[in-house]
């Protein structure tokens, strides 16, 4: 155990000493913070105010497209043509061309600008309009917009979870199902990321001849369980950091920058104290996203995340334990990366296979095919981490976890027997009929 202890040390101190690791665990909080501040503070600085003139041949929409906080619209009596010319020389940003209509009501408009208009500027007025000639096609029909209104029905639908002795959860899908599937990518992303390390550091020695130097005073086994968990420790480290640092950047960020993350300002729709006819549904609009956000924060507030890092820390080490093994062997059977594709299918399918199920699993996260998926040890790290945020049965959790550290004690010993002859062969090529023949070697 002292010998496998100094080669974890080893592997341990020997990578985080290395420029790529301190590069990395730099530069990977730096992006994943960006991913979450630039585009807040990008839209906040495309927030710009601009002018839009209104050519409304109509006559229709005057005065009815609502300002807002950064969008002004100005009516113009000039012909298209001439308001075009003058477009720049008066500062505007576009020129919104209404054209009379052939019937009743018109039906397009034309949006004129230099440059590519954002969608919601289009969607802003798109939505004035179509408010406005729907009132004018109400009025014609001789119907009521406020009977329209009483008639039409907000639907809340809630989740309430039923517990066995009678008591009741709210329950949240659409965060379960968010949190579900970004702890599966991010399980599957470092089991990938880190046990290719396992196997390139393998690969390297044994190249380089080193590990015929290391055998000598170790046993293969204690130098593969060495190597396989002092990369454990490594990313395990770098994934801790990642989560600080990336905290603490977009923390530091926020309180330098208050107003990024408050969000837009309510737009204008008050013209002489009365509200706006073409926009007055936009209220109830707002006072919904107001619910929403509170159901957000419920939502959040409802998260278990004790539970959530612990199942996650466990998949991870383990799931990483349980394929490192694989990578380990793998890398001892053979002299260059460019033979190790060939091995490698039968130990991606199954990771490939959980990420491809994975909306399976969301949509019925209690089915029996869920269920295996999540018992089975080569899919469980990724699968039983989609499934934890819906809620998953003690037995189930303890069964999968059990399963995991059985799989991980044999994926060990079957790759043990793989890396104890292959990491001292050189020049063979090995296929899967030698490695059976080292598997059923005694000795």
């Amino acid at each position: 155990m002292n010998k496998i202890s100094l080669i974890i040390r080893r592997e341990y101190l020997t990578r985080v000493r290395k420029r790529s690791f301190v590069i990395m665990t730099i530069l990977g909080p730096i992006l994943m913070a960006a991913l979450m501040i630039l585009p807040a503070y990008f839209a906040q600085k495309s927030d710009e105010n601009r002018t839009i003139g209104v050519v409304d041949e109509s006559g229709i929409f005057f005065k009815k497209i609502p300002d807002t906080d950064n969008l002004k619209f100005t009516y113009i009596t000039e012909e298209i043509n001439t308001a075009k010319n003058n477009m720049n020389k008066e500062g505007l940003y576009a020129i919104l061309y209404i054209p009379k209509p052939a019937y009743s009501v018109p039906t397009k408009a034309i949006l004129y600008s230099d440059k590519q208009p954002g969608i919601n500027i289009k969607s802003h007025i798109k939505s004035a309009m179509e408010k406005e000639v729907e009132q004018l096609k109400l009025q014609a029909s001789g119907i009521n917009e406020d009977v329209l209104n009483s008639i039409k029905s907000d639907i809340t639908l809630a989740s309430i979870k039923m517990g066995e002795k009678g008591s009741e959860e709210k329950s949240f899908v659409e965060v379960s199902m968010i949190l579900g599937m970004f702890s599966g990518i991010l399980i599957y992303f470092f089991i990938f990321l880190f046990g290719a390390q396992v196997m390139r550091g393998v690969i390297e020695e044994k190249t380089n001849r080193i590990v015929e130097v290391i055998i000598s005073s170790v046993k293969p086994f204690q130098l593969m369980m060495g190597k396989i968990i002092g990369v454990a420790l490594v990313g395990l480290t770098q994934f801790l950091l990642w989560v600080f640092l990336t905290i603490a950047i977009v923390g530091i960020f926020k309180v330098s920058n208050p107003g990024t993350f408050s969000g837009s300002k309510p737009q204008q729709m008050m013209t002489d104290n009365r509200v706006n006819p073409a926009t007055a549904n936009t209220y109830q609009q707002q006072a919904n996203n107001a619910n929403e956000n509170q159901g957000i924060l419920e939502a959040i507030g409802s998260i278990d995340f004790g539970v959530m890092i612990g199942s996650f820390l466990f998949y991870f080490l383990f799931g990483y334990l349980l394929y490192a093994a694989f990578f380990a062997a793998i890398g001892s059977a053979v002299d260059n990366d460019a033979d190790t594709q060939q091995f490698m299918l039968p130990i991606t399918v199954p990771l490939i296979l959980s990420i491809v199920m994975a909306q399976y699993v969301i949509n019925n996260p209690d089915g029996p095919l869920s269920f295996w998926l999540s018992i089975i040890p080569l899919t469980s790290p990724i699968i039983m981490m989609i499934r934890i945020p819906f809620g998953v049965p003690f037995f189930d959790l303890i069964l999968s976890m059990v399963l995991l550290i059985l799989g991980f004690i044999g994926s060990t010993w079957l790759a043990a027997k793989i890396y104890r002859t292959g990491i001292l062969l050189y020049g063979k090529k090995v296929d899967y009929k030698e490695l059976w023949k080292w598997i059923k070697y005694k000795g």
